[in-house]
């Protein structure tokens, strides 16, 4: 944990849906003997890309928006400099977490996986095709690498979710059905649990989630305007869900998102039991 440790200090000195009607690629399944009981490593790329790679070397990206991200450092700005890719994930339709999504399904050959509903805009629309599109729901679990493997849970996020895409034949902006909001709840082989929270609002059922998945790690916005601020993450992290670590993402993006790690740290308390990690993006954080 030496490499958390830096990060730490750094830190405080900064201050039921149908199933699709055509199967997805088979994702190949966790092997009993490699369940690791070493370390996950979280790559955070920029807003609320993440690349996880799990104990038993699995890759799971999470709302990749990388080739016109103005924080994602340039040596990612490539789909393929993240290696391969074991499963996509996606909380919500808007372009910040959904925009190359479709690029990186098609680079690996690996199904979308999405549990807001946003899937049959994907496939009428012509985005992808069915294959590429796997759908769960809101407190669905998914296991896609077999029992031993990482299991991804749906949870509810208070945000909005509109699919804003432009028709070839116009060359003009139509928004469509992008589904709900939600954020991923991922059991690691070993055990370890991380919450990506979205794009979210502070809502009440934090604190049912927190207590029924216990998660180890949440990564949560704080930018403000269009999720919670700093203020409201500090209530969700101290007051309801209690993890041992937290990473804020989802600020400095832009103006709007106004939010910084040092006011979250400062809200928080001194008293809060949950360690702050606040990795630059691009940078790995092992835990």
């Amino acid at each position: 944990m030496k490499k958390l440790g830096s990060l730490i200090l750094a830190a405080v000195l900064a201050g039921c849906a149908a199933a699709p009607t055509a199967q997805p690629p088979v994702l190949q399944p966790t092997a009993p003997g490699s369940i690791a009981a070493g370390k996950a490593e979280v790559l955070w790329l920029g807003q609320a890309t993440v690349r996880i790679t799990t104990p038993g070397g699995k890759v799971i990206v999470i709302d990749p928006w990388l080739t016109t991200n103005p924080k994602t450092p340039a040596e990612f700005k490539q789909l393929s400099a993240l290696g391969k890719v074991d499963m996509i994930l996606v909380t919500h339709a808007h372009y910040d977490h959904f925009f190359d999504a479709p690029a990186l399904a098609k680079l690996n050959n690996m199904p979308v996986y999405n549990a807001g509903g946003m899937g049959p805009s994907i496939v009428s629309l012509g985005i992808l095709p069915t294959a590429l599109v796997q759908r769960f729901g809101k407190s669905g679990t998914v296991a896609p690498f077999g029992p031993t493997g990482p299991k991804i849970t749906a949870v509810h996020a208070e945000h909005s979710s509109e699919l804003v895409w432009k028709n070839p034949a116009t060359d003009k902006d139509e928004t469509h059905y992008g589904g709900e909001p939600v954020g991923y709840l991922i059991e690691l082989e070993n055990g370890f649990k991380i919450w990506h929270m979205g794009d979210t609002g502070l809502f009440g059922d934090m604190r049912l989630i927190g207590e029924t998945y216990k998660p180890d790690l949440v990564l949560i916005p704080i930018g403000g305007h269009f999720t919670m601020g700093p203020q409201d993450a500090a209530i969700a992290v101290r007051d309801m869900i209690k993890p041992k670590y937290a990473i804020p993402f989802h600020y400095g993006t832009f103006p709007l998102l106004r939010g910084t790690p040092a006011e979250f740290i400062s809200a928080l308390g001194p008293n809060s039991s949950t360690r702050v990690v606040v990795p630059e993006p691009g940078q790995k954080v092992d835990f």
